[in-house]
Formats: C-alpha cells, sequence, structure tokens
C-alpha cells in the first residue's frame, strides 16, 4: 500500500490501522506504483481536529471526513488518533464490507485503555461505552476488554517494586510447528548443543539470582518456557531445577511455571521431579484434539498422546495445569473446534489459554502458503465466541489478554482461569508491573520502574538482550555486561 499522509500525523500508526483491513499488506516507498493507496490529511484548530481520508483499492475507492470536537479529558495526541482512526476505519470499512471487532485498538495490550478509563473514575458501564463509542470496538469486546482489565487489577493490587520475576529459555523442540516464528531448534545437530547449553545457563542463573539477593528484591514468580522446556531429559530438568532451588526459596514462589508444550516430550519421571522441586504450573497443550489439523502444522503428536500426557500432569499432584487452543488453525472448523474446546472443559484444568493463530513472516507457512493470511477469519469468529461463552458458563474467568499482529480475523489471545490459579507471571509480564530477569539464548531481561496509569507517568523499562540463538549464546558465554546496567538502575532507585 502507498501512503500519502499530510499533518501531523504519526505513519507508522496509519500502517497499523491499514493492516487491520490489509493483513501482510507492505508499504511502499517514493516512486513506487500500487494498486492500493491511501491519502490523508488532517488539520487543526483549537476548536477541533479535522481529518479527511481517500482509500483507493483494486480500482475502487471510499472517502470519510471526521472532525473531532477538542475534550479535556484526553491528550492532543490521543484525539488526533481517535479521528484519524475513526475515518480509516469508516473508508475501508465501507470499502470491504468488514468492521473490526477492536475497532481501532491495534496495540498488544486492548485492555490497556479500558484500565486507563477505569483508573479515572469511569464506571464500567461507562467505560464499555466509550470503548465502542471513542475507539468503535464492538459491544462484546469492550466487555471482554473492562472485564479484564477489572481482573487484572484486583489481581495485581498496589505493585511491591522489591518484586520481580525470573524468566529461563529452553529454545529447543522435537519439532517445529509451521507457524512458529520463535527461535527454537529442533535438527539433531543444534539439539546436540543441549548439555553445554544448559551448562551455560546455569551458570547465569547463578549470576542473576545473586544480583536480585544482593539488590534486596524478591522472587515472586518463575516461568520456565521455550520452545519445549520438557524436550530436555529427566536428568538435565533435575539439574535446571536445582539451579532455581539454589537461587531462591521455591516455597515463597505465587508461582512457578513449567511450560511443558508439546504431549510428545512429557513422561512421570519429569513431572516427578517437577513436583518435588515446587513447580506449581505446567502447561500442557493439544493446540488442538484433532490428528488432521495437528499433522498439518506440523506437530507429531496425537491427540492420544495428549491424553495421556494430561493424565500423567495431573497424576503428579501438580496443582495448576494449563492447556494451550488455538482458533483458527488450517483445516480446523467450528466442528472441530468446538468439539475440542468441550473435550478440554470435560478434562477441568485450572487455566485454559485460547490463541487466535497469528502467522509471523518468519514462519515456515507463509512458504508454503502466502495467502495464509485471512481478514475475516472464517469459522474463528464462532470459535473465539464460542470458548468464551463455554468458559465462562464453566466458572472460568478471563485474567489476562493480548493480541499480535496477523491475526486470523483480527481477534484476540485470552487466558482463563478458575480463581485462584490465574497465571501470575502472564500478568505481571503483559502489564510490565516490575522487572523481569531472563536467563538463555534470545531472552530479554526487562527493569521497570512501574508507573500506575492514574498517576500520568509513564513505566520506564530498560531491555537488556542476550544473544538469540543458541550457538550465538555459548560463543558469547554468561552475559557480565548486564551487572553493572542492572546494579546501575536500581542503585539509582535507591536499592
Amino acid at each position: 500500500m502507498k501512503l500519502h499522509i499530510e499533518g501531523n500525523i504519526n505513519a507508522y500508526y496509519v500502517q497499523t490501522l491499514c493492516m487491520i483491513f490489509f493483513p501482510g499488506e507492505k508499504f511502499s516507498g517514493e516512486g513506487e506504483e500500487d494498486p492500493h493507496t491511501l491519502d490523508l490529511r488532517v488539520s487543526e484548530t483549537d476548536a477541533g481536529i479535522t481529518a479527511a481520508v481517500t482509500i483507493c483499492c483494486d480500482g475502487k475507492s471510499a472517502t470519510a471526513e471526521k472532525t473531532w470536537d477538542r475534550r479535556e479529558d484526553l491528550t492532543a495526541d490521543r484525539q488526533r488518533k481517535l479521528v484519524i482512526g475513526h475515518v480509516i476505519l469508516t473508508a475501508a470499512g465501507e470499502l470491504l464490507h468488514y468492521r473490526p471487532s477492536w475497532g481501532m485498538l491495534t496495540g498488544v495490550r486492548p485492555s490497556k485503555v479500558a484500565t486507563e478509563l477505569l483508573l479515572k473514575g469511569h464506571s464500567k458501564t461507562r467505560v464499555k461505552k466509550m470503548l465502542a463509542s471513542d475507539y468503535l470496538v464492538i459491544p462484546k469486546k469492550a466487555a471482554l476488554a473492562t472485564d479484564v482489565a477489572l481482573y487484572e487489577q484486583q489481581i495485581i493490587g498496589v505493585p511491591d517494586p522489591r518484586d520481580c520475576s525470573v524468566y529461563i529459555s529452553i529454545p529447543f523442540c522435537p519439532s517445529r510447528c509451521s507457524y512458529c516464528s520463535f527461535v527454537s531448534y529442533t535438527s539433531k545437530r543444534p539439539l546436540s548443543l543441549i548439555p553445554d547449553y544448559l551448562a551455560l545457563l546455569r551458570a547465569e542463573l547463578r549470576e542473576k539470582f545473586r544480583l536480585i539477593r544482593e539488590l534486596g528484591l524478591r522472587v515472586v514468580t518463575v516461568y520456565i518456557g521455550g520452545g519445549t522446556p520438557t524436550i530436555l531429559t529427566a536428568p538435565q530438568l533435575r539439574e535446571l531445577l536445582e539451579t532455581v532451588a539454589e537461587g531462591t526459596d521455591v516455597s515463597a514462589l505465587r508461582e512457578f511455571t513449567l511450560e511443558s508444550g508439546r504431549p510428545d516430550t512429557i513422561d512421570a519421571e519429569k513431572m516427578a521431579i517437577a513436583k518435588a522441586f515446587g513447580v506449581t504450573r505446567v502447561c500442557v497443550n493439544p493446540q488442538t484434539l484433532c490428528d488432521e489439523v495437528l499433522r498439518g502444522v506440523g506437530r507429531f503428536h496425537t491427540a492420544e498422546d495428549f491424553y495421556r500426557a494430561y493424565d500423567i500432569a495431573r497424576a503428579s499432584g501438580i496443582e495448576c495445569i494449563n492447556t494451550d487452543l488455538i482458533v483458527g488453525l488450517p483445516g480446523d472448523s467450528f466442528t472441530s473446534f468446538s468439539a475440542t474446546f468441550d473435550e478440554i472443559l470435560r478434562l477441568d484444568p485450572e487455566n485454559i489459554t485460547v490463541h487466535t493463530f497469528c502467522v509471523k513472516r518468519a514462519a515456515e507457512i507463509l512458504r508454503q502458503d502466502n495467502r495464509i493470511y485471512n481478514l475475516r477469519g472464517g469459522d474463528a469468529g464462532k470459535c473465539v465466541d464460542y470458548s468464551q461463552i463455554r468458559a465462562a458458563d464453566a466458572g472460568y474467568k478471563p485474567y489476562y489478554m493480548y493480541r499480535q499482529k496477523n491475526m486470523v480475523g483480527n481477534y484476540e489471545n485470552v487466558g482463563f482461569a478458575k480463581e485462584g490459579f490465574e497465571g501470575l507471571y502472564n500478568i505481571y509480564m503483559m502489564e510490565e508491573i516490575h522487572s523481569i530477569f531472563a536467563a538463555g539464548a534470545g531472552a530479554v531481561t526487562k527493569l521497570m520502574e512501574y508507573a500506575a496509569p492514574e498517576s500520568g507517568k509513564k513505566t520506564v523499562i530498560t531491555r537488556l538482550f542476550n544473544a538469540k540463538y543458541p550457538y550465538e549464546y555459548l560463543d558469547a558465554g554468561v552475559p557480565t555486561a548486564q551487572h553493572d546496567q542492572i546494579v546501575s538502575f536500581y542503585r539509582e532507585r535507591g536499592f
């Protein structure tokens, strides 16, 4: 798409709005021809902001214009974005006969706006109405965002600046899903790196935990993610968990997650080790219980493998099991997804996370079919609605939510939990509540000085990046250069 814009306009914001209607779209440079064009003009006076747009697509065009009267409760930048969003959604919606469920909300955290409005003193009903009128969010999504915001704030409470979490990266998998873009290794040669990788990872963890103790911080959650952490052998898993137990008081953690992920990597010995070392939450992820769909996306396990792994996890005595499902997988349908969801409810896990299929540019599936991006999403909307209605009926609450670019149907990912079993690390990480000390290849430590939305200040975040790939991580060694940056960050804040 080629953009022509005039006025005080953030071009990237305009691109993100265009991506709602043209998923996977690339934007042309000067002098390039393109069948899709957008002409946008914005002018401002003391009284208001006027935006006018014309969008052309394959020989058809639509226009929209709106004047936004200035409001004291919103910043000038926010009002500018709102009026631009209104005209682009109006014109593109007319052109493509499509209304996006989330209106002009394009960010990762759709509940963020609801949180801000609630903290300004608006009622739940008023917040839902404002999301619908100002941001053009459809009513059921406005209600979802408001419910998630209320639940998150209840869980977060008043953050303690001494709290932190630890993330541990195991970027290896038994096979690579065709839709995956994470750094994960599956072939024999990279998998042979695991013993050396684990040794270095343990050394980095010891350094990170030492710094945490030196600064007087308190670890409240530990999350071992990937990749597939249970690709480790039982002795390797024991070594890793021993290192965590040496570094922090596991019994004092509010949550300790082992993302087991792939059912074909789970066995009774590994789950027994996890339980013995204080793991309180495991993820056993079928994605779907339709074997044909699983084969189509490159997952080598079967529905039967999932049932076996789930039973093992349940028998281990680990108190919280999460299951991940994906709406809109290629080859899936409402019939097969609803059957999967009903089966998961029958198993009665403490957490259910429902993702919407999302294709990143690095995913293998794009080399198989570059038409995989889907604006309307086929059955995905029905599947999303079904999961949310059935989860509520079964006593689960939506406790966190996030979105990504190029999601099928422009929907959302939602975590559901039974009361008292919310995935705390997910909330702390997504809402940027406290620092995350990360170890391993591709891990990003985020040092945070949290600022409540009602304070009018911004949360301060400093990111420290580890080497991305395991072989680079092994070459680089323990990232000791981060030590001074971490200490400086906290000493400047009185720790």
